[in-house]
């Protein structure tokens, strides 16, 4: 996940996301346009152009998020990417001053995501056991995890034998990824991520539905005959909105399978405004003088369309919905 960046609208957005706006005070549910009418009058100091930016994923019809499985198929890990000794999970110490200052840190990511277990730097074992359940499924054994660990040594390790990543991405681009985790360690930072290059989950938030969408992009990235070439493409301007979409669609559509209200509802709220930092984050880089309403405007619209989404099952196609 990108860093969010929280402009002087945070708080208009995250006031109107909540849910009584979407009622009437007898509690029957507003139309789309009393719905519309509440959303700028909530809006009232936001610009015109701004307020219909933010309403253009709810309004549009547009589905680009959509319970979607990433197609099964073999895993291309070599075997011995972890080596028999070692456990897939591995949990950092606790360390209160350092999970403190990245508690901080993290503060922008609870804020755009309106989520306080958002880079919190305390995963519980009902996140772990989430994550640990799906990767079992999927059969990606040899993905490493690292909960809020900071471990370089043995990444830099990894790196080296990782040959599902052919060796001219290893050590160009994977060599940098590693380098920016030792230098600037999410233990302090955050930034949930994953890293093809060394097939290893970092997770530094307390929420499933972050831990599921990382986990989605090591099976994304498991399936692709070459995986150092689709690593290197994400780093083009837009091709981030490609690759978030698969794993953040093979998510909703596992949650649906599993039939977990609480989860179901988490990844909706959590990974559809998530997904709105990506595509304000492009658009921002299109039209830089309006970088910051283009932001702002794609995150409200996450909340927005994902709050919907979450309230009504219906909208989700439980045949499309497997493992």
């Amino acid at each position: 996940m990108t860093r969010p960046a929280v402009g002087t609208y945070t708080r208009h957005m995250f006031l109107f996301c909540r849910w009584q706006a979407r009622f009437h005070s007898d509690g029957t549910q507003l139309s789309i346009d009393e719905f519309m009418a509440r959303l700028f009058n909530c809006l009232g100091g936001v610009n015109f152009s701004f307020a219909m930016m933010a309403c253009v994923p709810f309004t549009s019809g547009c589905r680009v998020l959509e319970p979607h499985a990433i197609e099964a198929r073999h895993c291309n890990f070599p075997s011995d990417l972890n080596r028999e000794h070692e456990p897939q999970f591995e949990r950092g110490k606790p360390r209160p001053v350092i999970d403190g200052i990245g508690w901080v840190t993290g503060i922008p990511s609870k804020l755009v995501l309106w989520n306080r277990r958002a880079e919190n730097h305390r995963i519980t074992p009902h996140t772990e056991e989430i994550m640990a359940e799906y990767l079992a499924v999927n059969g990606l054994d040899d993905v490493k995890v690292r909960l809020n660990q900071y471990r370089p040594i043995d990444d830099w390790r990894r790196l080296t034998r990782n040959t599902s990543v052919a060796w001219p991405w290893r050590y160009t681009f994977g060599a940098v990824s590693v380098l920016g985790e030792t230098i600037v360690p999410g233990r302090l930072l955050g930034g949930d991520h994953y890293n093809p290059y060394t097939g290893t989950i970092h997770l530094y938030s307390d929420l499933p539905s972050i831990a599921l969408h990382e986990s989605a992009h090591a099976k994304d990235f498991s399936r692709r005959t070459y995986p150092g070439t689709y690593a290197a493409i994400y780093g083009l301007p837009g091709a981030p909105l490609w690759h978030e979409r698969i794993a953040t669609n093979d998510v909703l559509a596992y949650v649906d399978y599993q039939n977990d209200i609480p989860l179901r509802r988490e990844a909706y709220e959590v990974l559809y405004p998530a997904y709105g930092t990506y595509v304000g984050s492009t658009l921002g880089k299109v039209l830089p003088i309006a970088s910051t309403p283009l932001y702002v405007g794609s995150v409200i619209g996450g909340h927005i369309n994902g709050r919907f989404r979450a309230e009504d099952p219906t909208q989700s196609d439980k045949e499309q919905a497997v493992p």
